[in-house]
This record gives structure tokens, C-alpha cells and sequence, in this order.
């Protein structure tokens, strides 16, 4: 199993058609099946199952496909940093950063980072915390910018200080007092939730009785204050996050729920191999503060 197969594999995969997969990766239909075929032999199981229009994966090729795509990641991550290590454009710095803390990426230290090191690449990956985490133990991002709850295991940890969360309130939906509002005010509202939220919004309604009903769940939350805005609902968003977006003409309340507060942290693996770039934006990046 090489490189080229897994390239050519992850194109059968997001294409699900072998002649759209080729036009894509500019080869001929029948080397790419024979490829497939080598593929699956090499691996001892069935990757795809083949119907008359489209392929679709078994359960091993939906293992290989996500294994596939970290190791290419991981793959053009290397060249790129070898590459420019190696030309003198002073190497690249992969920062993964959840959502949730963009309000809080300092925009000026990274502009600190670019006078530092004018020839560096500087490469944003953007996911939840879960997400960030699996990059970061891939080694595909070097920093990881994310929000607690999340496991430290074999990682450096700074932690800025715990953040509340604000509902943006359409008109037609205010509930609470004129700056802040309970758990108990929310009960019964329409809510629009990100979806790495949920898990710990669910608790905290169920410890206080109160009923949660979520109407639109989102992967970002900064799609969830722009729903609010529409009129669809009541987004719970971290508060750092009202600096970098546009929440019209709602109201914004403190959610006065301590069990929901979250910490935003700079993540990185303890046992990284410091350049003088990476030392550098994590010094620069600090605790987010």
C-alpha cells in the first residue's frame, strides 16, 4: 500500500463513482480499477461495493478512508515543511482552532508572528475541539486552539480564563432579566445549539428539571448566532465570539450557568519537535488572554 493508492482510493471514496474519481485524478477508468483491485488483494477485504451508477464503502473501506486522509494530510504537511526549510522560506506552522474560540484568536500576535517570520507559511485548520484533538495526535496541526472539556493526556496546556456563554435573542423570543438569563428562562425556547455544546447542555437542563428544546443544531457557532439573527431562535454562543460576529439588532444575555462555562486553551503535544517558528507562535499565542 503506497501513497498513490490511498490518493487514489480517498478519490473512489468523495466521488462515489469510479469514472468521476478518474476524470478527477486526470487518469483513464481502468488503471484506477486496477489499482482498487490491487488494493483490496494487498488488504485481504472487500473496500467498496459496486452498483450499476455508484460505489459505496463497507465498513473497512470507511476505516482505510478515514485513515487515508490523515496520512496524506500528514504526508503533504511533511513536503511542504521540507520544502520550505529547505528554499529558506523558514518552514510552516499548522494551527488547528476550534470555532468556538475565533473571537479569541489573537489577530495582532499572528501579525507578530509574520514580521518574525516573513518567509513562514502559516496554515489554519478550523473544527471542534474533537476534531482539533485527532489533528493534533496525527501530528497534522502543531497547536491546537480549542475549549475545554477535553483530554490533556500528553499534551502542553495553556488555559485562559473560564468563559461564559450568551443567548442572542431574536425580539419575539427574550426571555430573562434585562442583562442575563437562567437555564430556567430558556426551558421550552426554541434553541439554536453547535453541536459539540450539546452534550453538556443537556446535562445542565436535566439537573435543573428544565426542558430543553433544541430546534437547529450547527457544527459552528458562529452559524448559530447568524440563525438567531434571522429570527429562527435563541443561540447559545461563547461570548469572545460576539467580536468577530454580526448579531444584528438581538438581545444578548449572559447565560449565569457556571456549568457551562468553557476554557479556551493553547494545546500542543509535549513531546513536539521545537523550531524556532513553533516556540515562537506559542509564545506569541500565550494563553489566548
Amino acid at each position: 500500500m503506497n501513497l498513490k493508492q490511498l490518493e487514489y482510493f480517498i478519490a473512489i471514496a468523495e466521488e462515489h463513482q469510479i469514472t468521476a474519481a478518474a476524470r478527477r485524478l486526470h487518469i483513464s477508468q481502468p488503471p484506477l480499477s486496477y489499482e482498487l483491485a490491487k488494493l483490496e488483494k494487498e488488504l485481504g477485504c472487500q473496500l467498496v461495493v459496486r452498483g450499476p451508477r455508484s460505489v459505496s464503502l463497507t465498513e473497512a473501506g470507511k476505516v482505510l478512508y478515514d485513515r487515508a486522509t490523515h496520512l496524506i494530510a500528514m504526508a503533504h504537511a511533511a513536503e511542504r515543511e521540507v520544502a520550505s526549510v529547505g528554499t529558506g522560506a523558514g518552514g510552516t506552522i499548522t494551527i488547528g482552532v476550534d470555532p468556538g474560540c475565533s473571537g479569541l484568536m489573537p489577530q495582532d500576535r499572528l501579525l507578530d508572528l509574520r514580521r518574525s517570520f516573513p518567509n513562514a507559511e502559516i496554515e489554519i485548520r478550523e473544527a471542534a475541539t474533537p476534531g482539533i484533538m485527532d489533528l493534533l495526535d496525527g501530528s497534522i496541526t502543531d497547536i491546537g486552539v480549542v475549549r475545554t472539556p477535553f483530554k490533556s493526556d500528553g499534551l502542553r496546556c495553556r488555559f485562559a480564563a473560564a468563559e461564559p456563554l450568551v443567548a442572542v435573542m431574536p425580539p419575539d423570543h427574550e426571555v430573562g432579566e434585562e442583562a442575563s438569563c437562567t437555564v430556567d428562562d430558556l426551558a421550552g425556547s426554541p434553541i439554536i445549539a453547535y453541536r459539540s455544546l450539546l452534550p453538556e447542555l443537556s446535562k445542565a437542563f436535566e439537573v435543573t428539571g428544565s426542558s430543553l428544546r433544541v430546534t437547529t443544531l450547527v457544527d459552528d457557532p458562529r452559524t448559530a448566532a447568524l440563525w438567531a439573527r434571522e429570527g429562527m431562535g435563541i443561540a447559545l454562543i461563547p461570548r469572545s465570539l460576539l467580536r468577530v460576529t454580526d448579531t444584528g439588532e438581538q438581545f444578548i444575555k449572559e447565560l449565569a450557568c457556571r456549568e457551562l462555562e468553557s476554557r479556551p486553551a493553547v494545546i500542543w503535544k509535549a513531546q513536539h519537535a521545537a523550531s524556532d517558528l513553533f516556540r515562537t507562535a506559542i509564545a506569541l499565542l500565550g494563553d489566548l488572554s
